[in-house]
């Protein structure tokens, strides 16, 4: 496993999808505010983070690749801090948009004695403009898709992605000779078609495509996912199961590997791990068997570390020698 962790080297993969900052003012609570029974926060700390696709970006820096991404940001304060931290991240910016007609995606987190206070979301998530999404999927086409290893589709349901730029961008992959790897969620979930390597989690899963079967009730489970597959033309399907595990499957076979046993401190990330890898191993033609392993491995390493964090990949070669 460890000789397919090297060769992640030098990868690039073309990441579309949802970019947003995740920002954290972090403090101590000491007192009621007199105005309302709500809590005083003393912010001693501001935190600025890549999230969403950017995430799935640091993810893949991390292991070695070169991950390009593309997106629409707001031409605004939020959308310039964003590229700024893109570029100490060393992420390419050249698919990166910044449009009059949108905002840039913000969560703030107030914390204070290490819990959530409050989250605060300044966002648009309606589907772009058709001019945005001219532009972007030009950018794609012309400049950036021919050099790709492969294509990463992250979507968030922010509005980046339209069923009319998964279209477009899907041919032109195909025509190139390009693999496709999609992280879904519910509003383009049955426009990603002829893809490589679906990856939903089970809660997308049962919105997404509406089944009731679970997988403990394997022949009835195993049988709605034969139907997505032939409905989309997908060629697999990586499915996360939280702490059940993962399970992989081309429509004939299927195999499912269970979770490690871990120390849980924070589930959040973890499949943007999962998608980083799996994408990155699909790119070099690996079997689906390595793909499920070394997937569910870098999920369940992030989930050891508090917040949001791109993969050790030193900790993930370790933990691969023992496979």
């Amino acid at each position: 496993m460890k000789d397919i962790i090297n060769r992640f080297e030098g990868l690039r993969v073309l990441v579309i999808g949802d970019v947003m900052i995740d920002a954290y003012l972090i403090g101590n609570v000491e007192r009621i505010s007199p105005e309302a029974p709500v809590p005083v926060v003393a912010v001693n700390q501001k935190d600025y983070r890549l999230g969403g696709a950017a995430n799935v970006a640091l993810n893949l820096v991390a292991l070695g690749a070169k991950p390009i991404l593309c997106s629409v940001v707001g031409s605004d304060l939020e959308g310039n801090d964003l590229l700024q931290l893109l570029e100490k991240a060393n992420i390419s910016c050249s698919g990166i948009i910044q449009s009059n007609e949108r905002k840039t995606t913000t969560k703030t987190r107030v914390m204070a004695q290490n819990h959530q206070m409050i989250r605060i979301d300044n966002e648009q998530t309606d589907t772009l403009s058709d001019y945005d999404t001219y532009v972007l999927v030009q950018r794609i086409v012309n400049d950036l898709l021919p050099a790709a290893d492969v294509v990463l589709f992250e979507d968030y349901d922010k509005g980046v992605i339209s069923q009319s730029l998964i279209e477009q961008i899907i041919a032109k992959a195909h025509h190139l000779g390009k693999k496709v790897v999609v992280d879904p969620k519910r509003r383009n979930f049955l426009h990603y078609k002829q893809v490589d390597l679906f990856k939903p989690n089970l809660k997308e899963l049962k919105e997404g495509f509406q089944i009731t079967a679970d997988p403990s009730d394997k022949p009835a489970f195993e049988t709605a996912i034969k139907e997505l597959l032939q409905q989309l033309n997908i060629q697999n399907i990586l499915l996360t199961m939280s702490e059940r595990g993962v399970m992989i499957s081309d429509g004939k076979t299927f195999e499912y590997f269970p979770a490690h046993l871990r120390k849980i401190a924070d589930v959040s990330g973890a499949g943007d791990s999962v998608i980083s890898v799996a994408s990155l191993c699909v790119a070099l033609g690996v079997s689906n068997k390595e793909t499920a392993l070394l997937s569910n491995l870098a999920g369940g390493l992030v989930c050891e570390e508090v917040g949001v964090v791109p993969i050790d990949v030193k900790k993930l070669e370790e933990e691969a020698a023992k496979l």
